[in-house]
C-alpha cells in the first residue's frame, strides 16, 4: 500500500473508532436503553464493530512504534542502532499488513448475520415430478450438512408431490455462523439425468429454488396484528390422523407486504401459529433489507427468479459426475460428495470469489 492510501486506510480506521465511541456512549443512555428496539439495533452494531475496534488498537500502537523508529533511523549515526531500527521497521511493517487484511476482511463482513440462524426454503421448479424428486435429494443434502456440521435442523411446513418428492418444504436450521455457510446457497439449481420414470434413458433438465432467510428476533421486526389475517383449516397429506381431522393448519397473510406463510405440521395449531410466525417475521426482516438495497434486491431476483431452467447458480450433471457452480469459473465437484453434504470446498471458494469482489469495491471506495 503506497504512503497515501496508508494515510487514507487509518482515515477510515478512525473514523470506525470514533463511531464505535460514539454507539458506546449512546448504549449508556437511559433513552436509549429504555427504548428496546433502537438498544437492539446500536449493540448489533457495536458488535459489529468490536473486532475493527480490537484491530483497530492493534493498528494504532504498531503505527506509532513504526514512527518512532524511522525517527531513530534519520536521527541517529550509530550502525549498531541503525540495524536495530531497520530490523524493527521490516517487522513491524510485516505486522501491520497482516493486521491490514484481517481488517480488511472485517470491513465486508457482519459478523451478527453470519451468527444467525436460518429457515431454508425448497421449491420445485421446472422439470414436473422429476423437479420435486430433485428437491427431496437436495433437502437430504442439506440435512447431511446439518449433520456433518453438528446443526440442529427441523421441518417447518412440507407440501409433498404425488409420487413422494417434494413441492415445497421450508426447513429451520441452528448452529453455529449457519447463514454465513448456507447464505450462497439462494438460486436456482438445475439437475440434468435420467429420471427414475424415463424408460428410454432420456436426460432431463430439472430446476429447484432455494432461498436462506435469515431467523430475526422480535425486537427487529413489529407485526402490527391488524396487518395480519390468520386462518384454519384441515392439514392434507402426511401427518396422522390427529392432523388430518382437526383444523390445526395455519395459513398467515401479512397484507401490507402481501406475504403468505402456512404451517401444517405440527398436531397443534398453537405451534404451528408460532412456526409460521417465525417464518413471517424472517420473510418480513428480507422484504424490508430489500426495499433499503435495491442491489440486493436485484441480485436475489437475478438468482432466485422463477424457476425456470435458463436462470441458475448451480447446475448438478449426473451423467457426467460433476457439479458446477456457474458463479466459479473453472471448477467443478463431485456429485456423489456434494449430494452428501460435503461442500466445503465449494463454499470455501464461493467465499473466496465474494470476498475478492467486495474487497475491491471497498477498498476502491476508502482510497479514492
Amino acid at each position: 500500500m503506497d504512503i497515501k492510501s496508508s494515510e487514507k486506510f487509518f482515515s477510515y480506521l478512525e473514523n470506525l473508532h470514533n463511531k464505535y465511541s460514539e454507539l458506546s456512549n449512546q448504549l449508556s443512555d437511559p433513552t436509549i436503553t429504555n427504548d428496546r428496539k433502537k438498544f437492539a439495533s446500536l449493540s448489533k452494531e457495536l458488535s459489529n464493530l468490536n473486532p475493527l475496534e480490537e484491530n483497530y488498537q492493534k493498528y494504532f500502537r504498531l503505527k506509532n512504534q513504526l514512527e518512532e523508529s524511522f525517527d531513530i533511523l534519520s536521527n541517529t549515526d550509530d550502525p549498531e542502532m541503525k540495524g536495530l531500527a531497520e530490523e524493527d521497521i521490516e517487522n513491524l511493517e510485516t505486522e501491520m499488513i497482516v493486521i491490514e487484511n484481517d481488517i480488511k476482511l472485517l470491513m465486508i463482513s457482519d459478523i451478527s448475520e453470519d451468527k444467525r440462524n436460518v429457515f431454508l426454503e425448497i421449491r420445485a421448479g421446472a422439470g414436473g415430478n422429476e423437479a420435486s424428486l430433485f428437491a427431496s435429494d437436495l433437502l437430504r443434502m442439506y440435512s447431511r450438512i446439518s449433520e456433518r456440521k453438528e446443526w440442529k435442523h427441523e421441518i417447518i411446513s412440507t407440501n409433498y408431490s404425488g409420487i413422494g418428492g417434494i413441492k415445497e418444504i421450508t426447513m429451520y436450521i441452528k448452529g453455529s455462523n449457519v447463514n454465513k455457510y448456507l447464505k450462497f446457497e439462494s438460486g436456482v439449481h438445475r439437475v440434468q439425468r435420467v429420471p427414475q420414470t424415463e424408460s428410454s434413458g432420456r436426460i432431463h433438465t430439472s430446476t429447484v429454488t432455494v432461498a436462506v432467510l435469515p431467523e430475526v428476533d422480535d425486537v427487529e421486526i413489529d407485526i402490527n396484528a391488524k396487518d395480519i389475517r390468520i386462518d384454519t383449516y384441515r392439514a392434507s397429506g402426511a401427518g396422522g390422523q390427529h392432523v388430518n381431522k382437526t383444523e390445526s393448519a395455519i395459513r398467515i397473510t401479512h397484507a401490507p407486504s402481501g406475504i403468505v406463510v402456512s404451517c401444517q405440521d405440527e398436531s397443534s395449531q398453537h405451534k404451528n401459529k408460532d412456526k409460521a410466525m417465525r417464518v413471517l417475521k424472517s420473510r418480513l426482516y428480507e422484504f424490508e433489507l430489500e426495499k433499503q438495497q435495491d442491489d440486493i434486491a436485484n441480485d436475489r431476483r437475478s438468482q432466485v427468479g422463477k424457476g425456470d431452467r435458463s436462470e441458475k447458480i448451480r447446475t448438478y450433471n449426473f451423467p457426467q459426475n460433476r457439479v458446477t457452480d456457474h458463479r466459479i469459473t473453472g471448477k467443478n465437484y463431485g456429485i456423489e460428495s456434494t449430494m452428501d453434504g460435503n461442500l466445503e470446498k465449494l463454499i470455501k471458494d464461493l467465499e473466496e470469489m465474494n470476498s475478492k469482489k467486495l474487497l475491491e469495491e471497498r477498498f476502491k471506495e476508502i482510497v479514492s
